[in-house]
Formats: C-alpha cells, sequence, structure tokens
C-alpha cells in the first residue's frame, strides 16, 4: 500500500473510531486465558543486569520537559549508567498491582490498558561498561540481553539514509510494536495506539536524556526491512521505530498479494496468539467493519 493513499487512511481512521453505535454494536469480551506475555522473553540468553544504584541528576522533570536540551558534559556519550536510567525512566516498572488474573505491571511511560505493546533494543558501539552490540531491554529483570555482537551502527545508518543524528550517535534506541500484546483488548485500534504510546515513552526518553545532559534526537524515517532483515537481524520485530535514543516511525507492509496470509489474518480477528500477520490500513479497516460469522 501506498503511504500516501489517503482514501484508505480515511477508511481506517472511520471505520476504528468509537462512537454510540460502534460501541454496542461490537461487544468485546476479554480472554483471559489468551492473555499476551507482558514481555518479551529470551530464555537462552543470559541477561546482562544493569546498575540499579544510578545517582540522580538533580534536574526537576519541569524543567526536564521545558528547557531546551543542551549537552553539559564534555564528552556526550552516555555510559552504562546513563543507558540505565533512561530505559528505566521510560520503560521501567515503578509499581504492581495484584487483581483476580494475575498482576498487573505498571512502567514509568503510560500506556492503553497497561498492555505496554512497545519493546525496547538498543544498538551501540564500545561504551564504558557495555561492549558494543545489539541489545534488547527487558524491564522485568532490569536487563540487557545481547542478540548480536559487534558494532552495527553502520548498518543502521545505512537504513535511515545516513542520516547524521543516527551516523554519529554513540548509541540508539529501537522502538518496536507488539501488535498481538495490545490488539488482545483493542483489535484494530491498536494501530492508533502504536503512536499514543509511543509517544508518551519517547516524551520521558528526552526528558531523561536533557536531564542527563546528553543530546537526543528522534529520527522518523528509515528503511523497515533494513532495520529488521539486514541491519540489525532481530527477529519478530514487525513494526520498528529507529532514533537517536528513541524512534516513532512505523510502517506496515500489505498482505494483500497474498491471498493465504490474508485469510488467515481474517479468519483469526485476533483471538489467537499465534495470529502475527502483520496488517495494513485496509486489512485492519475490513477485520473491523466486516460482520461476525455465525
Amino acid at each position: 500500500m501506498n503511504n500516501r493513499d489517503m482514501q484508505a487512511t480515511w477508511e481506517y481512521h472511520d471505520g476504528t473510531k468509537h462512537s454510540y453505535w460502534s460501541i454496542r454494536n461490537n461487544p468485546h469480551f476479554l480472554d483471559w486465558a489468551n492473555r499476551p506475555q507482558p514481555f518479551k522473553i529470551y530464555p537462552k540468553i543470559e541477561p546482562l543486569s544493569l546498575p540499579r544504584d544510578v545517582p540522580h541528576t538533580g534536574v526537576a522533570a519541569l524543567s526536564a520537559i521545558s528547557e531546551p536540551a543542551s549537552s553539559s558534559r564534555a564528552d556526550s556519550v552516555p555510559d552504562l549508567r546513563d543507558l540505565a536510567r533512561i530505559l528505566y525512566f521510560s520503560a521501567g516498572i515503578t509499581k504492581q498491582r495484584a487483581h483476580p488474573g494475575g498482576e498487573i505491571y505498571f512502567r514509568a511511560a503510560a500506556c492503553t490498558g497497561a498492555l505496554y505493546e512497545i519493546e525496547l533494543y538498543v544498538v551501540t558501539g564500545d561504551l564504558a561498561g557495555l561492549e558494543a552490540g545489539v541489545y534488547h531491554f527487558n524491564p522485568a529483570d532490569v536487563s540487557l540481553r545481547l542478540l548480536r555482537k559487534g558494532d552495527l551502527r553502520g548498518n543502521l545508518a545505512q537504513a535511515a539514509a545516513m542520516e547524521p543524528a543516527v551516523a554519529h550517535a554513540p548509541a540508539t534506541i529501537i522502538c518496536t510494536g507488539t501488535y498481538w500484546r495490545n490488539a488482545w483488548k483493542y483489535h484494530a485500534r491498536t494501530y492508533r495506539h502504536f503512536g499514543w504510546d509511543n509517544g508518551t515513552l519517547l516524551a520521558n526518553m528526552l526528558a531523561v536524556s536533557a536531564a542527563s545532559g546528553l543530546p537526543a534526537e528522534i529520527v522518523l524515517g528509515f528503511v523497515d526491512a533494513e532495520v529488521t532483515a539486514y541491519s540489525i537481524w532481530i527477529r519478530g520485530v514487525r513494526f520498528p521505530c529507529a532514533s537517536y535514543r528513541s524512534g516513532a516511525h512505523r510502517r506496515v507492509r500489505c498482505p494483500h498479494r497474498e491471498r493465504r496470509r490474508r485469510l488467515a489474518w481474517r479468519q483469526s480477528r485476533f483471538q489467537s496468539a499465534r495470529s502475527n500477520i502483520p496488517p495494513c490500513l485496509r486489512c485492519t479497516t475490513r477485520l473491523r467493519l466486516s460482520p461476525k460469522r455465525k
């Protein structure tokens, strides 16, 4: 699908917005037995625990978000403690609450339904306390897991058309969206939530970076396939969003030409945890508007 197909965009917008009619004609009950996992797990990779004794920056929250960000450090290169601070105060668990269905883990940045569908990956060169590589951040145990060894920042820069903020960044944080984790509750509206939920997380990243005296910049343009398949080879990523320390851009491949996959997507109706087929605006609109089969 062409990114400039405004008709498809309006179809999706009108087909997924709430109204008196839509809420009462689309009853939805949560299947707690089929609830998605709140964290992405790499069971065979040893965790690298992030430091917990990170010192306070001494910068007030309102100052961090209101004043222009300027580097107050000579090197402007983060170390392991800086990364720990940014990751924790953007996607870390700040509290948890028990309920009849289990535990709800609340994160530093708010998210629709407390489902937290955004995962964070770090692509870095050699830093103080951290060797170059591609890492996944796990909020459950506040740790990094090394997925790929070596400095792959050049590959990432190629995917972003040699954007200076990526090419010269000592570390880049990539935000990715896990569709099923949010669609379990919100169905086709999940595509909307990617922007909202990622935006709150990015706001925290920018604020913490400013408070830490580190420059940060969001990069919106890049080639998805280059990021996921060729640059850093993150498996299972559906909606990558690259940036310097943060990210917010998503593009989705359209499965219209693959009839078998399209039918599987329609039949799943978000009711199976196995339905991990990337949607497009037309597919999600049809899914929302088509009547249920008896």
